[in-house]
């Protein structure tokens, strides 16, 4: 079922392992920005009436807002299943718990007598966080783009989703699914937009009647989303160009091949073109993988989603001659998220240096991370993980430099100034400097 690539016996380039060797979903996103354009465009123009004939045609849906009425989150949350509401205020809780480590606090530091620099730490003023809603529902995704939001103290916050022709129950039409809207209102998250594809993130970033401009826009979504990223970064800020989800296990002969079976097939249901790749010295746990999913896959309800994602160029077995080529194999392909299954797990997963996740050993399967490790599920894909991070509190601060300088401070490096100013020929700079002590006044001085 998966594709075979062997490395055994090759020798890596100079610069490490050729990335075009290794499996990965194509996601053509400059083929898409022509698309997205006129729509970017149109919202910018015609706000809400752009979104709501992007609805009718894309959707096929009838709105007249954007803006969900408080009584649907209401509503919502008291019709929400108690065993999801349950599972969601545990995974709000872990996932509070996590992030509110990761609240950055100001730093001073003393470069001379009289002389300071500080960091201070500013959420963005509002962020527009997009969860997607086309094959499945994903109320996980609401919690994991919210919680860091809000323990970075992000003081004005919306979340847009696609509105849904049949959400279930007896909503009808119209609105983004009630399991969205509920986890909305778990989060007390108040300003909720149906709203979906590229023409969302233009709403983020332009801003329309009914949703004011936002400064950063966060979430994953599809090839759409992504190019409406690309365009209009700039206009705002982005997270990432979130490509189709990965899973890559790199595990030895110790590991069950029951359990990477079950874990290829947990992230190939999210689409045909999920990545499912397992990296491993080992024949004949690659075979015994085979075998599991040959039993498992058509057993499972995406069974053809699923066989598809398996089978795509994305996903496959690469061979490689031991642990040490294996962990080479995985920085250069840097999954969204890597699965450490060998022997003595900790250790190899602590050499780790590119995976937007890492998941150690048997008990730390990349589902619980979706929902309930406390952890954050919005990840680096196609490669981008050796070089950007997930979403965190970090995502939503910005860190500024205050600086606070004496005359003294000043007098003492003013000829270093100058001479760097001179250096690189820009007089004026070092004259700006000069001007303070032409007269023995220093404007502003302590």
């Amino acid at each position: 079922m998966l594709n075979r690539i062997d490395l055994r016996g090759s020798s890596p380039a100079p610069g490490g392992i050729d990335r075009d060797l290794l499996p990965r979903a194509e996601l053509d996103v400059e083929a898409a920005l022509e698309k997205v354009r006129p729509i970017c465009d149109d919202v910018r123009h015609r706000g809400t009436a752009a979104l709501i004939e992007y609805a009718r045609r894309f959707e096929q849906v009838t709105i007249e807002r954007t803006r969900v009425p408080a009584e649907a989150l209401t509503r919502a949350l008291a019709e929400l299943d108690p065993a999801v509401r349950a599972a969601l205020e545990e995974s709000i809780r872990r996932a509070r718990l996590v992030h509110r480590e990761q609240r950055r606090t100001d730093s001073t530091v003393r470069v001379v007598p009289g002389g300071t620099v500080t960091e201070r730490w500013v959420p963005v003023e509002r962020v527009g966080l997009y969860v997607p809603g086309g094959r499945a529902v994903y109320p996980s995704s609401v919690v994991m783009n919210v919680v860091p939001a809000q323990e970075a103290g992000v003081a004005s916050l919306a979340v847009a989703s696609p509105p849904q022709r049949t959400p279930g129950n007896d909503w009808g039409t119209g609105l983004p699914h009630p399991t969205i809207l509920a986890a909305c209102a778990l989060l007390g998250v108040e300003e909720v937009h149906a709203a979906g594809g590229a023409q969302a993130v233009a709403m983020f970033a332009y801003g329309t009647e009914e949703c004011p401009p936002a400064r950063l826009v966060t979430g994953p979504g599809n090839v759409y989303v992504a190019a409406a990223k690309r365009l209009l970064k700039g206009v705002i800020g982005i997270d990432a160009e979130a490509g189709p989800t990965e899973i890559a296990v790199l595990a030895d002969d110790t590991a069950d091949p029951a359990l990477i079976a079950a874990d290829l097939i947990s992230q190939a249901e999210h689409d045909v073109l999920a990545a499912a790749v397992l990296v491993t010295p080992s024949v004949a746990l690659a075979d015994a993988v085979d075998a599991e999913l040959a039993v498992r896959v058509p057993a499972a309800k995406h069974h053809d989603r699923i066989a598809e994602a398996l089978a795509g160029r994305q996903s496959g077995v690469v061979l490689v001659d031991d642990l040490d080529h294996g962990l080479a194999v995985t920085d250069a392909y840097a999954a969204e998220h890597l699965e450490i299954q060998t022997a003595n797990a900790a250790e190899v997963a602590a050499r780790v240096r590119n995976a937007g996740a890492v998941f150690i050993g048997p008990w730390a399967p990349v589902s619980l991370g979706d929902y309930c490790a406390g952890s954050n599920h919005v990840l680096p894909t196609g490669g981008c993980a050796c070089h950007s991070s997930g979403l965190s509190v970090q995502s939503f601060l910005r860190g500024i430099h205050v600086v606070d300088y004496s005359r003294d401070a000043l007098a003492e490096v003013a000829h270093h100034v100058v001479a760097l100013a001179e250096a690189e020929d820009l007089p004026a700079h070092g004259a700006a400097v000069k001007a303070r002590f032409e007269t023995g006044e220093v404007p502003h001085s302590k």
